[in-house]
């Protein structure tokens, strides 16, 4: 299914009052500026509302996909989405909690750019009247002399305000503390705020509420510049179990890019959640029903083995994000590899993608198949190798090895790759040399 049909078959659910009511029933309301004057705005005639996107890396991320899903169910309602992606703020990036960030090169910042905007792009509509459009903070932010951005900007803000930001308090009790650039940067979203404000009557931004001090410096700059009444919703953070972050700051972003997260690992990554959180994520990741997701929570109630939030969870978003060929593939791939499945049939792109993410080593030809079990640390041991295999244990691209002396040859291979598996569910990836 191509993107455009993927888009084209997206609704909003009809069994709520609004498209607000829809949004607390997905748990993507952590914070607002006023309920009640939101539930009347977003639920009534259309309004202009942005979120923005900063280029610090060359990819957009699992947290930047509750913002772009969020945008799609507000422009599903009819409101007009702006999607902002920052090459003035790219440039200096929000304050990390602990240490400042790399500034990258104005270069990398504008290729960045280019590489978000396309993938925005994918998520949102760009016809009918209510079409998306996509802005750069670099627009207005360049041609502005530092004296007019103090004199017009800067005079709004107060610095014991500023200081109180959980983004900036934090800084300031670290042994880094923190750079006037990094420090300014609440100003430059706040002017974000109040442009779009004066050239498209933008009257609403979305965010992560980690970046709720951000967000509402915008909110406040308009009130003061303008005497106008704006608004922010500041979404949950999408945590582990254990309650981390995913995020690139904290080194496990699971990024929207294929080369940088293939189909088949992103596809691996839902089909892992845990019971407790999938019902919550098929909420906010998903454009399933309340009567589908309703169903699938009595299925993980009553039978929470056979994974069927899991599953659903894991194409649904994958479809989404890469598409219902790269979706397939992962499918396709993940019942290969346990022996569920045809090896042969998956091209090599795929099959590698999947090798790549479980343990794996090179092999030369005729390499003992005992000694792989050692080298990709399924054992550890030649003699447990010897056992497993005497035992009916080890499979080679699901073939059972019935032999200790058995080799990695020419027909174990497919694509120059092969599948060793230990048991039912332990897996390792060989690679040809």
């Amino acid at each position: 299914m191509p993107a455009s049909e993927v888009l084209n078959s997206q609704r909003n659910d009809d069994s709520f009052e609004g498209v607000w009511d829809e949004l607390e029933w997905r748990g993507l309301i952590q914070l607002s500026t006023d309920a009640e004057q939101l539930k009347s705005l977003v639920n009534g005639p259309p309004i202009t509302y942005y979120c923005g996107f900063d280029p610090t890396a060359p990819s957009l991320h699992l947290g930047n996909l509750v913002q772009l899903l969020l945008m799609r169910r507000l422009q599903l309602a009819g409101h007009k989405p702006l999607g902002l992606v920052g090459g003035s703020t790219g440039l200096i990036g929000d304050p990390r909690p602990t240490a400042e960030r790399t500034l990258n090169t104005k270069d990398t910042v504008a290729e960045w750019v280019g590489y978000l905007q396309a993938q925005v792009s994918k998520f949102l509509s760009f016809d009918g009247a209510n079409a998306a459009r996509l802005v750069n903070n670099l627009d207005w932010t360049a041609p502005m002399s530092a004296i007019d951005f103090l004199r017009d900007i800067g005079k709004h803000f107060r610095v014991g305000t500023m200081l109180k930001k959980d983004a900036v308090s934090s800084r300031l009790n670290s042994s880094e503390g923190i750079s006037y650039a990094e420090f300014s940067y609440q100003i430059l979203q706040g002017l974000d705020y109040l442009e779009l404000f004066r050239s498209y009557d933008c009257v609403l931004q979305t965010g992560g509420s980690d970046q709720w001090g951000n967000l509402t410096s915008g909110t406040e700059l308009v009130r003061k510049a303008e005497g106008a009444t704006v608004h922010a919703i500041g979404t949950p953070l999408i945590t582990n179990t254990d309650g981390t972050k995913f995020g690139k700051s904290e080194g496990n972003a699971i990024w929207l890019d294929a080369s940088m997260c293939s189909p088949y690992a992103f596809y691996q990554f839902w089909l892992n959640t845990d019971d407790a959180d999938v019902i919550d994520r098929l909420k906010v990741f998903t454009f399933l029903s309340r009567a589908d997701i309703d169903a699938l929570a009595d299925a993980v109630a009553a039978e929470p083995f056979k994974r069927a939030a899991q599953l659903r969870l894991a194409v649904e978003v994958t479809t989404l994000v890469h598409g219902t060929e790269a979706a397939q593939a992962a499918i396709a791939a993940s019942a290969a590899l346990f022996g569920q499945g045809e090896l042969a049939a998956l091209d090599a792109s795929t099959l590698e993608s999947a090798l790549r993410e479980l343990p794996n080593t090179t092999a030369a030809p005729n390499t003992l198949v005992s000694q792989l079990l050692v080298d990709t640390g399924l054992t550890a041991s030649l003699g447990e190798s010897r056992r497993a295999i005497s035992q009916g244990g080890v499979y080679l691209n699901n073939v059972q090895v019935e032999s200790a002396d058995a080799v990695l040859d020419d027909a174990a291979l497919n694509h120059g790759m092969a599948v060793l598996r230990r048991g039912k569910k332990t897996l390792a990836g060989i690679f040809a040399t």
